[in-house]
């Protein structure tokens, strides 16, 4: 998609989907930098341990969890104002 093509509000929905890519970009790397720290403890070999799966796992959930959370009350906060 050539965005110099888009009329306005063509423009104004390529850039939202693209700062909501970023977003997501933003957060998966987030999360594979916290959850990498917090769980691998050693060097993998060609797979992970049980518990290492375990709990990159649950820190994923657990990052997600608090990420929406945190967007929900965000957004409730705005539609306050």
């Amino acid at each position: 998609m050539d965005p110099s093509s888009l009329n306005s509000a063509e423009l104004q929905h390529y850039i939202s989907k693209e700062k909501e890519k970023a977003m997501v970009n933003e957060m998966v790397a987030k999360l594979t930098s916290v959850c990498w720290d917090k769980c691998v403890t050693s060097t993998p070999g060609s797979k992970f341990s049980s518990s290492e799966s375990s709990c990159l796992s649950n820190c994923a959930q657990r990052y997600l969890d608090m990420s929406l959370i945190i967007m929900k009350r965000f957004q409730s906060m705005n539609s306050m104002h």
